[in-house]
């Protein structure tokens, strides 16, 4: 009996914790099929009266969102993949070779993850500048081609992996690379699932380094985007709102996609150090 009642409570906090933490975006949701008037209306109202689209079709006539989001889409697929093929390429050296100086090598990928990103971006957008990268896809996605947590994440996955396989794989007759294509990279569905869905969600998300090395709309991503808009229209905001919502959607979908994945790979990977 205590322990239902132990359960219940559980429950009711988390439902509680989960509408504060919704209330925002649920609550731009309703403020972006408002009317200007019914915003600021007191006592104010929680759910509009009529869904009014027209805050969305003033969002993509003030700023090209739909550009945004599609560069977005774009650089944050590019970095996904890439993520992964470097990051799990890394860690099956770190995991499966010996050579010399391995661990301290290693040491070293962890120990770049202490320096801030605001530390390195002045020397980082010299060099895409030099490189003549401004304004293009490849500023955008190049340097972050490979994170020092993406190959963390995968090693550890990685060794919770059994070594027989490895070894049954070499009395078979595979090579290392067929081993790491048809047998480690299947085994560790997990992990690449989580990493592709924090990858793409911090790339998604990214405000600074966008906004140092696009200065045309055509190249700008969503976060920018929803910027412009506020600058553009800073007492509209229900039509705000309604790009906040057009930008989070993507993200959101995605993060709900992978959510098992997400959560099964980061705890799998914190098994074993």
């Amino acid at each position: 009996m205590r322990k239902s009642i132990r359960i219940l409570i559980v429950y009711i906090v988390n439902v509680i914790l989960a509408g504060i933490i919704l209330f925002p975006l649920i609550y731009a949701l309703m403020i972006s099929f408002m009317r200007p008037e019914d915003i600021f209306q007191y006592p104010p109202k929680i759910i509009p009266t009529n869904l009014y689209l027209g805050n969305y079709i003033e969002a993509l006539k003030s700023v090209p969102i739909l550009r945004f989001i599609l560069n977005s889409f774009i650089v944050s697929s590019a970095v996904t993949v890439g993520q992964i093929v470097t990051a799990s390429l890394a860690a099956y050296a770190f995991t499966y070779y010996d050579f010399k100086g391995k661990n301290l090598i290693f040491l070293m990928f962890l120990s770049t993850m202490m320096i801030p990103g605001e530390a390195t971006i002045i020397a980082n957008y010299l060099t895409i500048r030099s490189l003549n990268w401004l304004d293009t896809y490849k500023a955008l996605i190049i340097p972050n081609l490979s994170t020092a947590l993406g190959i963390f994440l995968m090693r550890q996955f990685f060794l919770t992996i059994p070594k027989d396989y490895y070894e049954a794989a070499a009395i078979d007759g595979a090579t290392k690379f067929q081993f790491f294509v048809k047998v480690l990279l299947p085994l560790s569905r997990p992990a690449i699932g989580s990493l592709a869905i924090y990858s793409f969600l911090m790339t998604w998300n990214q405000y600074m380094w966008p906004l140092l090395v696009t200065n045309r709309d055509e190249m700008r991503t969503v976060q920018i985007g929803i910027s412009m808009l506020q600058m553009a229209e800073s007492q509209s905001f229900g039509l705000i709102m309604a790009g906040v919502i057009m930008i989070v959607i993507p993200s959101l979908v995605a993060f709900i996609v992978g959510q098992k994945q997400l959560i099964e790979g980061l705890s799998a990977g914190a098994l074993k150090g």
